[in-house]
């Protein structure tokens, strides 16, 4: 590899809400920050593939405010501290705002550099290929291409936007004649028999300057916008941040860019955008099965089933999705799982909880699991992480009453404090305000029951 001039920049895109993954992915749980493969979550196993090719020390992540604390705590478990990497959206905008707001905080500090973008939630099977590919893309980048990564079709997916490919140029890329649109069966037939057709992945990489100068051209309003903003605090202005156009960077630059260059790449990539997806990118068993959790099958076969919690047992079945979750259930047949999306929004329009979050909701100082509950009591189980403190103070007109079942704390109480050990337990009214703290080394778990009055 030639020597790199600038400073490389990994961006991890980790926005999104991955409706297509539910009941496992939700609005906020998404599918990011999911174990699907192995012990790693996606943006785990996003951040381990970019090694050793990129330095992690410059990797910024835009994500949504609600999640930050969450995608913190999964990068610092594979030992990568998040000061000042994390970039927060007060709204989601598209990715063609996200990445600005990642390019214009690098160049805070620099003068130019090359941004390798990546969304967070996607699957590579063949590291080293995926290496190369980076690799050619950052000497495509210094030349002066915006790069996409184009997938080689190994079959006619209507579920992706492709990309057209025309002279070949430097690196073994093609320039690019044009973007299309999700097409039909016949269409993506064409595409794939013309042999100049890629797969749109939304992995890119350019040069900072670059893409200033063509959003400058294409996309003033959204430059002078994003400009105006200030970056001096740890999250830009809600307020201002939703006058921003919501528009992806394809619809803002690379359908109207003359310096757009796609790269070939065959590494066994997948975007993980529907069970089906997930089913074809996991090895199978001898019956064709993908079978994660507690699951007795009987004459079942090319079938995913996943459970979380409960039994599953399945007689004759076949090319079926079943999903368990504490509090869902998602059964449909493989090839129209990914119609999932419109039973989300359902969901939503009728109310109810199970389209936004678990009975598990994460905080940054730890876990919260709804046991029970019902029209005057709610049973919870609270998960302090190590170095972490709650306060706790009963609305009005209830009581509390915590037990700690596994693990040591301290309780703090009118300015008095004693440690809170296992098999204690302690009563609030409304009028009472306690704060835990948890010093040791392993989880505090306690279980809060909440009694209306």
């Amino acid at each position: 590899m030639s020597e790199i001039k600038i400073n490389v920049y990994p961006i991890l895109l980790a926005g999104g809400a991955g409706t297509r993954l539910w009941p496992v992915s939700r609005e906020l749980y998404p599918k990011q920050l999911v174990k699907f493969i192995g012990n790693n979550s996606l943006i785990q196993s996003t951040v381990k593939r970019l090694m050793p090719p990129l330095d992690m020390e410059n990797m910024r992540i835009v994500c949504g405010n609600e999640h930050v604390h969450e995608i913190a705590r999964h990068i610092e478990e594979i030992g990568i501290r998040t000061d000042e990497i994390i970039i927060a959206e007060p709204c989601g905008r598209n990715t063609a705002p996200a990445i600005l707001l990642a390019m214009l905080n690098i160049l805070k500090n620099e003068d130019d550099a090359v941004l390798c973008i990546f969304p967070a939630d996607h699957v590579i099977r063949n590291n080293d290929a995926f290496h190369e590919k980076i690799l050619s893309s950052i000497k495509l980048a210094e030349m002066g291409y915006i790069v996409t990564f184009g997938i080689k079709p190994d079959y006619p997916e209507t579920g992706y936007g492709y990309i057209e490919g025309a002279g070949e140029i430097r690196e073994h890329a093609f320039s690019v004649k044009r973007f299309v649109e999700k097409p039909d069966m016949e269409t993506a037939k064409r595409y794939v028999e013309a042999g100049n057709f890629f797969w749109n992945s939304g992995m890119f990489t350019f040069k900072a300057s670059v893409m200033m100068k063509e959003l400058n051209i294409h996309q003033p309003e959204l430059l002078a916008k994003m400009e105006q903003l200030d970056l001096s605090g740890s999250m830009v202005s809600q307020k201002d941040y939703e006058r921003l156009p919501n528009i992806s960077i394809d619809y803002a630059v690379m359908e109207k860019t003359d310096k757009s260059a796609v790269l070939p790449s065959d590494f066994g990539w997948s975007d993980i955008g529907s069970w089906k997806s997930l089913y074809d990118f996991i090895p199978k068993d001898a019956n064709g099965n993908v079978i994660d959790g507690d699951v007795i099958s009987n004459r079942t076969k090319n079938c995913f089933i996943m459970g979380y919690e409960r039994l599953i047992a399945t007689n004759k079945i076949k090319n079926m999705v079943v999903v368990e979750t504490p509090d869902s259930v998602f059964v449909s047949d493989m090839e129209s799982s990914r119609d999932v999306k419109s039973i989300v929004e359902k969901l939503k329009q009728k109310g109810r909880s199970e389209y936004q979050k678990h009975k598990t909701s994460y905080y940054p100082w730890g876990t919260s699991t709804v046991l029970e509950m019902n029209d005057d009591c709610k049973v919870e189980k609270l998960i302090l992480y190590p170095g972490s403190e709650l306060k706790i103070k009963p609305h009005s007109s209830t009581i509390k009453h915590l037990v700690v079942i596994r693990g040591s704390g301290k309780m703090i109480s009118d300015n008095q404090s004693r440690l809170f050990n296992k098999g204690e337990s302690v009563i609030l009214s409304e009028s009472q305000t306690i704060t835990l703290e948890n010093h040791e080394k392993e989880p505090l778990n306690i279980i809060s029951m909440t009694l209306d009055f």
